[in-house]
């Protein structure tokens, strides 16, 4: 079949002949755990945007069907991050691959809305089919497609243009599309059609799609295996999930599983195949490789959304009448954690969460590098890549998710940004995660002497200090309250009272000479110093600190 543009025909091919055309959809809907209107209805009232401390790596994020809204959930402190009101009956969200949006479906309103993952906020509704279901990116993130109901004999596919947020074509597919997977190479869509008792394979390059027979009736869910080479069904009606051949779009096999399977997820490494069964309050587990049941994990009442989180280390199921979310742990096949949701979970998503770098001890280092580096932060574990600058660092050793060292590359004098990089991507820069590489001091020049050296200097008189550092790096360069003068034990070297900040005579700043001679400071010194000693200090950005000692007369 070929696609249906969106303009003129696309509303009046998804338009319902009549009132009763409504209800198999909506008996199909009812029957999975999801209410759909015929008629506007009074919402239970969003819960206002919540945020609690710094997200997980990856977020669960939850829609609530009969809550109208979108939770975000952290794994790692069982608590919601945010939870953002969308539009009616959300009944499926899926996460853009670049990990900052997400898309929710809204299956009473007929629309999608875009929710930024940075912020937790909506930042744009799209409007699609009627009673819009499933949805899935593009790994290219370039496509978003929503399934949706046309009639009691049909439904489409809109394709989404996620630059523009607009819908550009409409695929007919079979009857009440429920469920959406899309191969690992984008080639092929594969539709779950409920009523129509098929799954189609949409060529996603022509938008044309044929049927391929599930030998089972309404199937519901759709996962495709990581190295692309299976799709899985889970058929409702018959209980049981369609191994389906993408080499051939032919059926292998049939796994017989829990009763009522909605959802349907493929661990990462394709070892395992998890299938929720609403009717039965179980999670089957299957292996590939013999086709057969290995495992039956009981969780909350009617689990209609199943999620293997694509970074490993967890099965999440969302129970639908329960109210929670069962976290499973897929080495013991137990449930570990059961969690509070808002009303009616339906389906899930993960997205990748980038580290943060909020510190950098030491915060200097010389030019050479070779040091030992801490980085504090966000969401470290994991690291694949730590730069200063654009330079790698060696060494690197992660001590927990908030703490790695590295050991610094070689730099040139000045700051760098200090970044992370894990598998949830690269972390933004910071002034908090710069570091500094120590500029080359020349050392002060005549009349100036550096220690063990006693300058004598008359007191009341000015003394130019200057320095070097191979560059003109700006006025930026000097610390704050730099230069800075201490009075000292002409005997010891003992500080007799804190630093002041030094008087200048005439522009009182460093300044870079037009000559490149380097840096100049005119030091003024006081009368009341005759007699005395006094620590002259310059402190640079890069941490480091420059002294001078002078005996007065």
């Amino acid at each position: 079949m070929t696609a249906v543009p969106t303009a003129g025909t696309r509303d009046r091919l998804r338009r319902p002949r009549g009132r009763t055309a409504l209800v198999p959809a909506a008996a199909a809907l009812c029957a999975l755990g999801v209410v759909a209107p015929a008629s506007p209805v009074a919402a239970e009232a969003p819960p206002a945007p919540t945020a609690s401390a710094a997200p997980a790596h990856r977020l669960v994020y939850v829609a609530n069907s009969r809550a109208n809204s979108v939770t975000a959930y952290d794994p790692s402190t069982d608590a919601p991050v945010a939870t953002v009101p969308v539009g009616s009956y959300p009944q499926a969200v899926a996460v853009s691959p670049d990990g900052t949006q997400a898309y929710v479906v809204n299956n009473g309103s007929g629309t999608v809305s875009v929710l930024d993952t940075a912020t937790a906020a909506v930042t744009a509704t799209i409007t699609v089919g009627r009673l819009p279901g499933p949805v899935a990116f593009s790994p290219d993130g370039t496509r978003a497609y929503v399934g949706h109901y046309v009639n009691a004999r049909s439904g489409g596919v809109d394709v989404i243009d996620t630059a523009t947020r607009t819908v550009t074509a409409t695929v007919p597919v079979g009857s009440q599309p429920f469920g959406i997977a899309v191969t690992p190479d984008g080639g092929r869509l594969y539709v779950a059609n409920l009523i129509g008792g098929s799954v189609s394979v949409v060529d996603t390059a022509t938008l044309t799609d044929t049927i391929v027979d599930g030998r089972a009736r309404m199937p519901a869910a759709l996962a495709v295996s990581p190295d692309g080479g299976r799709v899985y069904a889970a058929n409702y009606a018959s209980s049981n999930v369609s191994v389906i051949e993408t080499a051939t779009n032919t059926v292998s096999a049939t796994v017989p599983v829990g009763a009522g399977p909605g959802g349907v997820s493929v661990a990462p490494d394709g070892s395992r195949v998890y299938v929720a069964g609403q009717n039965d309050n179980t999670v089957s587990v299957i292996d590939p490789a013999t086709g057969t049941v290995t495992g039956s994990v009981p969780v909350g009442a009617t689990p209609v959304g199943v999620l293997a989180d694509p970074a490993g280390g967890a099965v999440y199921v969302a129970n639908s009448q329960g109210g929670t979310l069962s976290v499973i742990d897929p080495a013991t096949g137990t449930v570990t954690r059961t969690v509070a949701t808002g009303s009616g979970p339906y389906a899930l998503a993960t997205a990748p969460v980038a580290p943060t770098v909020t510190g950098v001890r030491p915060g200097h280092g010389p030019g050479a590098g070779g040091n030992t580096v801490t980085v504090t932060g966000t969401h470290l574990a994991g690291a694949l890549d730590v730069r200063f600058g654009g330079a790698p660092a060696s060494g690197v050793t992660v001590l927990d998710d908030g703490t790695l060292e590295a050991t610094a590359p070689p730099g040139t004098a000045g700051p760098v940004d200090v970044t992370v990089t894990t598998p949830a991507g690269t972390g933004p820069r910071s002034v908090a995660g710069r570091y500094t590489y120590e500029y080359p001091f020349s050392g002060f020049r005549p009349p100036v002497a550096d220690p063990p050296a006693v300058n004598r200097a008359n007191a009341g008189r000015t003394v130019p200090v200057e320095f070097a550092l191979g560059g003109d790096f700006g006025p930026d360069v000097i610390a704050r309250d730099s230069p800075a003068v201490t009075p000292v034990d002409c005997t010891t070297g003992t500080p007799l009272a804190p630093p002041a900040p030094a008087t200048a005579a005439g522009s009182g700043a460093p300044s870079f000479e037009a000559d490149a001679r380097g840096y100049r400071f005119r030091w003024q010194t006081d009368p009341s110093y005759a007699g005395s000693c006094r620590l002259f200090t310059v402190g640079l950005t890069d941490g480091t600190q420059h002294t001078a000692l002078f005996r007065f007369h």
